[in-house]
């Protein structure tokens, strides 16, 4: 098949990658697996050869066909084909009878970021993801404070990422005009309620409306903030008032957050 660019398509062919992704995602019989953009089918024969549950979802018709012929055989897989970003993910898992799962695929560059988002924020959360991504997108979400960005602390808010590998641009047919990276989120969980959370982001957006700018200058103009409670916040929390939004960590968000709404 023809890899299409207008769909960022770069079908992973190096099998040793797939081995170490699933692996790493500790796959098993008894787990039910959301692959998205299955292309090929090169992860999605490994996924299915471990015997867990696979839901495959393609958004390229033309490919439909040859994975139904390809998995035909096989009744632990259901290919469906779905737009991965106007699917109500909930609904789709209450219709396979799903509760628990894992994502595991090899997305879509172009849309790395919303495909994170969707499931991180989906009601229905995955118990982990292990993504095939930009290899520079993937050392932003890992971040520490010092080069924290809105992404990193949209995931880490959620969940653990690390990175398992490294990714050579040989491992894909075509090659990608970018390294890439296999990405690892764990541990995903809701950490405070929906009020809790939308304060969380509110007050985060605000601190990184302009990097280049002090933290504190953000949030007195754009939480309408007495400045003076805001300076006792950060001595209370030991941030310096020079900070900008980048050095903090996700526990220092966290307190701030507190300290603001509560």
């Amino acid at each position: 098949m023809k890899a299409k660019k207008r769909l960022g398509q770069n079908f992973l062919t190096d099998l040793g990658v797939v081995e170490e992704m699933i692996k790493a995602a500790a796959v098993s019989a008894d787990d039910a697996v959301l692959e998205i953009g299955p292309g090929t089918g090169v992860l999605t024969a490994a996924l299915v050869d471990t015997g867990a549950s696979v839901y495959a979802l393609e958004y390229d018709r033309d490919l439909i066909p040859m994975l139904t012929e390809k998995f035909g055989g096989h009744s632990n897989i259901s290919i469906t084909e779905a737009d991965i970003r106007t699917l109500y993910i909930a609904q789709f898992l209450r219709e396979q009878d799903v509760d628990s799962y894992k994502v595991i695929a090899n997305i879509p560059y172009y849309i790395t970021s919303l495909i994170i988002r969707l499931f991180l924020e989906s009601e229905v959360q995955p118990s982990q993801m292990m993504l095939m991504v930009q290899k520079e997108v993937a050392e932003r979400i890992c971040a520490k404070p010092g080069e924290m960005s809105l992404l990193a602390l949209s995931v880490q808010y959620f969940g653990n990422p690390s990175i398992v590998r490294e990714v050579p641009r040989t491992s894909f047919d075509p090659a990608p005009e970018v390294d890439s990276a296999v990405l690892h989120i764990s541990g995903i969980r809701r950490p405070h309620n929906k009020h809790k959370e939308k304060d969380f982001f509110r007050i985060v957006r605000v601190g990184f409306s302009a990097k280049r700018k002090k933290l504190i200058s953000n949030l007195t103009n754009g939480l309408h903030c007495n400045k003076e409670e805001l300076d006792k916040a950060f001595n209370a929390l030991g941030i310096p008032p020079s900070a900008r939004a980048q050095e903090l960590s996700l526990d220092q968000w966290h307190k701030l957050r507190e300290m603001i709404c509560d």
